[in-house]
């Protein structure tokens, strides 16, 4: 699943595309919305919010849709021969670009003053206007006895933060991944390093958490289960950790006694 970076940098990237323009295509292929035409009206602004996509069209409309694990966006120029895909769940373009969603998990047309029905529920966004490192703290701090590495992807405490971030800022810390949160030595801290790592890499489609753009060199423990710690030299491991893998040095990383 593309984690808040990624999102983050797709919704620049839809913006400069549609923002200004009258939409010359509006296109839903789902059923709910597929008598939906958006056809001349101007898109305002597109962004993020966590995971979530909004793109805001005049007349108090908004487009929410969400990666899930297997989403994108693809941006063309039109003159470009549009795609035959049966993957293509949303298809926006004005008179110079064509926005294609593949696989989208969600696409719903929602009133703006009412965006808060699809992401109200979400907590600090970390790379949003709303960051605000003390609420995402407490409301981590709301089930004190669930494990760190579920509760860092929980989106109700703080949106954006996916398993690669997750992986990473607890190798980073030093924290066994199934230590409960009211154990966690310094919250704060942990919660500001996973805010710098992913604001570090928004600019970029590629991330990185060690300072490497290689794909090999770019990730401490995240998809690297036995290969040696690149601290310590131990094998990373891997375990099923709530509904998604856990990737951890048992050294650098031990269980507190």
């Amino acid at each position: 699943m593309p984690e808040g970076d990624i999102v983050w940098l797709t919704a620049q990237r839809l913006h400069t595309a549609l923002a200004g323009r009258p939409l010359t295509r509006s296109e839903f292929r789902v059923p709910r919305f597929a008598t939906t035409d958006l056809r001349g009206r101007a898109v305002r602004e597109a962004l993020s919010r966590g995971k979530h996509l909004l793109i805001r069209v005049e007349g108090d409309l908004t487009i929410h849709t969400h990666l899930r694990m297997e989403g994108a966006w693809r941006i063309r120029q039109t003159t470009a021969a549009p795609p035959r895909d049966h993957r293509i769940r949303l298809a926006l373009a004005n008179e110079e670009w064509r926005a294609l969603g593949y696989s989208l998990g969600i696409v719903e047309l929602l009133r703006t003053a009412e965006e808060h029905l699809a992401v109200g529920h979400l907590g600090p966004d970390l790379l949003g206007p709303d960051w605000d490192l003390a609420e995402a703290v407490h409301r981590l701090r709301q089930q004190p006895e669930r494990s760190i590495g579920e509760a860092l992807l929980d989106q109700r405490a703080l949106a954006g933060i996916g398993n690669l971030y997750k992986c990473e800022v607890l190798f980073l810390r030093g924290v066994w991944p199934w230590t409960p949160v009211q154990d966690v030595p310094d919250l704060e801290g942990l919660t500001t390093l996973a805010q710098r790592l992913l604001d570090v890499n928004r600019g970029r489609w590629s991330q990185s958490t060690t300072g490497a753009l290689g794909d090999r060199d770019s990730v401490y423990v995240h998809g690297r289960r036995g290969a040696p710690c690149r601290r310590c030299g131990t094998p990373i491991r891997k375990i099923e950790q709530g509904e998604r893998l856990t990737y951890w040095c048992p050294s650098c990383q031990p269980e507190p006694h």
